[in-house]
This record gives structure tokens, sequence and C-alpha cells, in this order.
């Protein structure tokens, strides 16, 4: 009998697609790698870690090293930092994330972007002891009046998520800490968010105001991109209103 022919699976979407500039390489899966994959410097940071541990650490470089490849640029290990921040090559912003069933990496010149993070989260609700802690009442008002428009995305997670990329795009640049109360967040339904930073820093001499991004949900996962938008304002001007001047 001739042998059955059967149809390739469809290549699976990147869940990043579409969230991030051209400039912005990435990288996904819903795998892991074999931590046997990692440079030897790196495999000494993470010997001593839990097996899933290792793996979600393996996954995210290996991730991280595809997105570098398609910049051209050669790899290279990526040890952990300050707050354990992955340490990229000098020229390179890039960000990994990984949470259950998931993990990515974006990476970009530092020519092209001022700040680069992503986060992915499990689409879920978020504890409400959690959301007292990260959001503002005003951000609670905001969340509230988003359920109103549609139940069944889980915008507390979704904010989490956001203030979670911020994060990962703020510190490497800044070195300091960033609170959640710091980054107030104001989410379009139609899949973008705008962070407002309380005070933003100065970057070569350019106050950042805050951040922008987008969103999506995607096989039951949540993720957020940032990428920043840097614009000088007056030195007598401070940034204080936060979320609610902006809803």
């Amino acid at each position: 009998m001739p042998e059955e022919l059967t149809s390739p699976a469809p290549a699976r979407e990147n869940l990043l697609a579409g969230l991030l500039p051209a400039v912005v390489a990435y990288a996904d899966t819903h795998g892991d790698h074999d931590p046997a994959l990692l440079f030897p410097e790196e495999q000494g940071v993470i010997a001593q870690a839990a097996p899933g541990r290792r793996a979600e650490f393996a996954t995210g470089r290996v991730c991280a090293r595809q997105a570098m490849a398609d910049l051209g640029i050669p790899p290279s290990a990526l040890l952990p930092g300050a707050r354990n921040a992955p340490q990229w090559p000098r020229g390179v912003l890039g960000s990994i994330t990984h949470c259950r069933g998931y993990r990515a990496a974006a990476a970009a010149r530092s020519g092209d972007v001022e700040v680069l993070g992503i986060d992915a989260e499990p689409h879920l609700p978020l504890p409400r002891a959690v959301l007292s802690t990260i959001a503002s009442q005003v951000e609670q008002l905001h969340l509230a009046s988003l359920a109103a428009l549609d139940c069944h995305t889980h915008w507390d997670r979704l904010l989490f998520c956001v203030k979670e990329a911020t994060y990962k795009a703020w510190f490497p640049r800044t070195g300091r800490w960033l609170g959640f109360r710091d980054a107030h967040v104001v989410v379009q339904p139609a899949g973008s968010f705008s962070v407002r930073l309380l005070p933003g820093p100065r970057l070569n001499g350019v106050r950042l105001q805050g951040f922008t991004g987008r969103w999506a949900v995607r096989e039951g996962i949540v993720i957020a991109a940032v990428t920043a938008t840097a614009s000088p304002i007056p030195h007598n001007q401070t940034i204080s209103q936060g979320l609610g001047t902006a809803l």
C-alpha cells in the first residue's frame, strides 16, 4: 500500500508577533531546552538550582541567542547581574520572560530603542491581596471600567504583567528600583497601553516621561511588551498627576 500522506502541522505564530517594533527581534517556545546548551559560565551560575529552574533559565537564554542571531549578533553568555537582570552584550538591549508553559526573549540594538521589556503571565485572575498592593485606587477604578466592557479578560493580571514589563525595561537603563506604585498604567482595550513614570528619569539628557507598549492574550498567556518614547519636558514641570489625568 502507498504510504499515507499527512499535511504538515501549521507553523505556530510567535506569541510576541505584532507587539514590538520591527527593529526588535524575538523568539519564544512552549517547551524547554537542555541546560547542556548553556555556556559553561552560565551552567556554573545555575548548577545548584532545581531542575525546573535550570530548564527555564536555559530556555530563556536559548531564546535570547536566537533573537540576537536575527540581529546578526554572535552568541555569548548572558550572566545574571544586579537583581538577576541578564547582562546583555555591549550595544544590545534585551528582555527575557518565562511562566508556566511559555518562555520568550526579545532583543534590539541600543541605538534603535530607548528601553525594552517583555513579560508573560498565565491568563488567570490576580489574587485580590496582590491587586491592592500593585494598583492605586485610580488604577483599580480603571480596571473596573475595563471589566464592564469585557468580562473575559483578566485586566488585573494584565496590569501586573504591564508593570513587570515596565520594570524590566526600566532597571537596565537606570540601575534603580521601581515600585509598583511608581508606574501608573492606562490600558486601551484594543491592545495598547501607556505607562507614566513618577517621576521619569533622564536618559541622555532627555526626560523620559513614560513608556508605551502593546499587549495580547494568546493561548492562555497574557503578554505585555514595553518600548520607550522619550521627549523633553520643561525643567519646572513635574510628573505628579499620574493615571488620573489620563482617564
